[in-house]
């Protein structure tokens, strides 16, 4: 086994295993994500506009990687969500905390 494969399969078992309930990180711990083909990991830093929210997901070991960034204030989230799964990650910001937790997706 390959150490990239390995990587992704601890990513996968800590995703699956961590995301079945809301978890509070801390600046800069990354949290591995899953959605199903898509995986990847976020994490978040404190700048003077807000927290920075950075997601980074790519589909499968070979898919092109995908960076998004969310700038949020206290009270904001952001989803994310494929369209295989009806479920998706909702990335919020509560106070000066910042939760990761699954959520509800309006894919039909």
């Amino acid at each position: 086994m390959s150490i990239r494969s390995a990587l992704f399969t601890i990513a996968f078992l800590t995703a699956t295993l961590g995301t079945a309930h809301a978890e509070s990180l801390r600046p800069i711990q990354a949290k591995s994500i899953d959605l199903g083909d898509v995986s990847g990991v976020t994490y978040y830093t404190i700048e003077g506009d807000g927290f920075h929210v950075v997601t980074t997901l790519a589909q499968g070991e070979a898919g092109t990687p995908i960076r998004v960034v969310s700038v949020l204030a206290p009270g904001q989230h952001v989803v994310l969500s494929t369209t295989s799964r009806k479920t998706g990650l909702e990335i919020s910001r509560q106070r000066d905390r910042v939760i990761v937790r699954n959520a509800s997706s309006t894919v039909d």
